[in-house]
C-alpha cells in the first residue's frame, strides 16, 4: 500500500482518479474547496480536507505527511472563468502548484504529477500538435497552466520529480452537468437533455480531441512510476479530430433526441481547434486510448439520462 495526495477528488477527473487508487488498495488524501466539485463524489475511504490548495491552513492539515506522490488535479479549469476572475484562476492554478511543490520538498514527497492543459498551445494549425510545439496561450487559464509547468521545471534542480500532463478534452460519467462554463461535451449534452435548444458559443467547425476519463486515469497510472517521464511534458489525447458539429450530431444520434442548434457569440480565449500528436506517448509508454468516441459518448449519455437535475 502506498500513500497519495490527489487534489480535487470532489471533481470530475479527481474523483475517478481517487477511486482507482482506493480500489488498488492505496491510502488517498485530498484537498478540495468544493467550489465546482461535489463532496458526494469523493470516494469512500479518502481523507478529505476542505479548503484551497493555495491556502497554508489547508496544507497544514496534511500534518507533514510524506506521500509517495502528489497528483495535482485541482484548480479552476474554465478558459471563460479565467477572463471573468483572473485572480482566482492565478491562485488556483499557479499559487496552489507552488505551495504544493514547497510541501513536496519539505516532506520528501518528490514525485509530482501535474494536470496541465492543451490550452497552453494557443492557436495552432489544423494538424496534430506535438509537445515540442512552442506554447502561445491565448487565455489566462492557458497562461496559468504554462506558468505552473515552468515552476515545476525550475524546482527539478531541488529534487522534485515532476511530470506535466497536457490534458485535451476529457469527458465521461460524473462530469458536472450543471456547470455550463467548462466541459464541451457536458455543456452540449446537458442542454440536449433538459433545454429546448442547444446554444453554441462559437463556430460549429471548431474542433477538439475528446478523451474518455478512464483512459486519462490509466495514463496517470502508467506514468506514475515510470522514470522516463520525470522532468517531461506529455499530451494526453487520442489524436482524433472531431468538430463541434460532428459532436452534437453524434450526441443526438446516440441519445435519440434532436434539438435546434443556435450559434451565439463566442467564448473569450477559445481555441479555433486542436488535437494531439500522440506519437511521443505511444513511443515512450506504448499508450493508446482504449475507448473510442462513440462508445464513450454512449456510456456518458446512459449515465446522464439517469441523473437527477
Amino acid at each position: 500500500m502506498k500513500k497519495y495526495l490527489i487534489t480535487g477528488a470532489a471533481g470530475f477527473i479527481g474523483s475517478h482518479t481517487a477511486q482507482k487508487f482506493i480500489d488498488d488498495g492505496h491510502e488517498v488524501w485530498t484537498i478540495d474547496n468544493l467550489r465546482t466539485g461535489d463532496k458526494a463524489r469523493i470516494p469512500a475511504g479518502v481523507k478529505f480536507i476542505h479548503g484551497d490548495c493555495q491556502d497554508d491552513a489547508a496544507i497544514g492539515k496534511l500534518n507533514a505527511t510524506r506521500f509517495d506522490a502528489i497528483i495535482h488535479l485541482a484548480g479552476q479549469s474554465s478558459g471563460q472563468i479565467s477572463f471573468e476572475d483572473p485572480d482566482y484562476d492565478f491562485q488556483t492554478n499557479v499559487v496552489s502548484t507552488v505551495k504544493l511543490i514547497e510541501y513536496a520538498l519539505r516532506t520528501k514527497s518528490f514525485r509530482f504529477i501535474y494536470a496541465s492543459s492543451m490550452s497552453v498551445y494557443g492557436n495552432v494549425p489544423d494538424l496534430p500538435i506535438a509537445e515540442s510545439r512552442e506554447p502561445q496561450p491565448i487565455s489566462f487559464y492557458g497562461i496559468g497552466k504554462l506558468t505552473s509547468e515552468q515552476y515545476l521545471k525550475m524546482y527539478q534542480g531541488k529534487g522534485l520529480e515532476a511530470t506535466s500532463v497536457r490534458l485535451f478534452n476529457v469527458y465521461g460519467p460524473n462530469q458536472n452537468m450543471n456547470n455550463l462554463k467548462q466541459g464541451m461535451i457536458s455543456i452540449y449534452l446537458a442542454q440536449l437533455l433538459k433545454n429546448d435548444q442547444i446554444i453554441v458559443k462559437g463556430a460549429l467547425d471548431r474542433f477538439r480531441d475528446f478523451i474518455y476519463i478512464d483512459d486519462v486515469v490509466n495514463f496517470i497510472c502508467r506514468i506514475l512510476d515510470d522514470q522516463d517521464s520525470i522532468g517531461k511534458v506529455f499530451n494526453c489525447g487520442t489524436g482524433i479530430r472531431t468538430t463541434v458539429d460532428e459532436l452534437i450530431k453524434e450526441l443526438a444520434r446516440i441519445s435519440g433526441i434532436s434539438k435546434k442548434v443556435i450559434q451565439e457569440g463566442a467564448t473569450p480565449g477559445d481555441q479555433k481547434g486542436i488535437y494531439a500528436d500522440t506519437s511521443l506517448v505511444q513511443k515512450t509508454f506504448g499508450f493508446i486510448p482504449e475507448k473510442n468516441l462513440e462508445d464513450g459518448l454512449r456510456a456518458m449519455v446512459q449515465w446522464a439520462k439517469t441523473k437527477t437535475w
